[in-house]
């Protein structure tokens, strides 16, 4: 009988660190939309903007300290790479507004769906994108999503643009993030993703204040504080995210990524009180099984690989 090797402790250790940075990244993203809801008198559009600039800044500094400077100059002298760079910094853009969007104007509930959805998405841009095969259980959980949508629409009187323009938003950002690859590390990456998009924060910063409407360094010094940090609450889940993948497999990362998604449904339930009528609830209910039957079908082919 063969044995199997077993993981040495430093093996263990890294594993466990990087389930660690990965949890905590996702439980920062579940809570964001609490942080967002204290600076509620700003427009979700000026919000977004301060968060493309602060994060930019941040960037920058971590640059600065890391040392870092030679590899993002590197990378800026790869036309095609900046070329994806740009795309994945326009799709991050749609998800960061729509987000915002969705959390200042009594949607949070809908934002969740959104995160909820997003991993089948994902499934399914692997299958019309990049050709890949789908697995039976696969097929089952796009199916219930599908229907989930269906139901909610119908029953709520509405398209839920909100939830469908998270889930493609971010599925496309990670199509676009994997097509780049280990090629452009965590802070270069949204630095340079950060730089492509500061004409349009410069654009919307511009719009707001004509219109009487920006409230930085004018309502109060705590609001303005609020939108500085907003640059360091956009920045440490993603870097934290980018080491903990480092370190765990796909399959664990596919399971912890719905941490965020329950914390967002429980703010928007318990703490925004937002309505939930019964076919809301079964819409929610499809998707929560949509993602058991995703849940159960990583977890068997995690296994299978294992052997």
């Amino acid at each position: 009988m063969t044995v199997q090797p077993q993981p040495g402790p430093a093996a263990s250790s890294q594993r466990g660190a990087g389930v660690l940075y990965t949890i905590t990244a996702y439980l920062l993203w579940g809570v964001l939309p609490l942080y967002f809801l204290l600076v509620w008198r700003a427009t979700p559009w000026e919000v977004v903007a301060w968060r493309i600039v602060f994060s930019l800044v941040f960037c920058a500094f971590l640059v600065l300290v890391t040392r870092s400077w030679r590899r993002l100059l590197a990378i800026a002298r790869q036309p095609k790479l900046m070329g994806l760079i740009a795309l994945a910094g326009v799709l991050v853009y749609i998800n960061w507004q729509v987000f915002v969007l969705g959390t200042l104007t009594g949607h949070v509930v809908e934002t969740s769906l959104g995160y909820f959805m997003n991993p089948i998405v994902t499934v399914l841009l692997g299958v019309l994108v990049l050709r890949e095969r789908l697995r039976s259980l696969q097929w089952v959980a796009i199916g219930l999503a599908a229907l989930a949508v269906i139901v909610i629409a119908i029953g709520y009187g509405a398209f839920p643009w909100i939830s469908v323009a998270l889930a493609l938003s971010f599925g496309c950002y990670g199509l676009v993030k994997n097509r780049i690859g280990g090629s452009v590390d965590a802070v270069s990456g949204l630095t340079l993703e950060t730089v492509w998009l500061m004409p349009v924060a410069v654009v919307q910063l511009a719009v707001v204040a004509l219109s009487g409407a920006l409230t930085i360094g004018s309502v109060g010094p705590d609001h303005t504080l609020l939108l500085i940090g907003l640059g360091v609450v956009t920045a440490v889940p993603l870097l934290l995210f980018a080491a903990g993948t480092r370190r765990v497999p796909l399959s664990v990362v596919g399971m912890l990524q719905f941490a965020a998604p329950i914390l967002q449904f429980l703010i928007g339930v318990l703490v925004q009180h937002e309505p939930m009528p019964p076919e809301r609830w079964i819409g929610f209910a499809i998707v929560w099984c949509a993602v058991a039957v995703f849940a159960v079908d990583s977890l068997r082919a995690g296994r299978r690989a294992s052997r």
